[in-house]
């Protein structure tokens, strides 16, 4: 019943843009904060930034500054990631989390989405 979807994926060239989407539903989300992970083949699922639904502003991993942005609709009960300068090593598969916790540990996190395959080519 509690369902995070992810959209947005693809293959895009270095140097493009994609935005990913994370649509909630089942629950809500109030008091929680979203956050999404990437994970690539033969590595830890790494956290790439997150946000609570009211209450504070994003949180990034460091590697993602400048690049990557966070935002939230809460009237659509979304969260979206825009990704702009894409590189190769950014290829992997995003996943959408929620924890009621501050989120930097992937271990927090409650719900979680199916991800979606993000590959950037050289």
């Amino acid at each position: 019943q509690v369902q995070l979807v992810e959209s947005g994926g693809g293959l895009v060239q270095a140097g493009g843009s994609l935005r990913l989407s994370c649509a909630a539903s089942g629950r809500t989300f109030s008091n929680y904060t979203m956050g999404w992970f990437r994970q690539a083949p033969g590595k830890e699922r790494e956290f790439v930034a997150r946000i609570r639904w009211s209450g504070d502003t994003a949180l990034y991993a460091d590697s993602m500054k400048g690049r990557f942005t966070i935002s939230r609709d809460t009237a659509k009960n979304t969260v979206y990631l825009q990704m702009d300068n894409l590189k190769p090593e950014d290829t992997a598969v995003y996943y959408c989390g929620a924890t009621p916790y501050s989120g930097y540990s992937s271990h927090d996190y409650d719900y979680w989405g199916q991800g979606t395959q993000v590959t950037v080519s050289s």
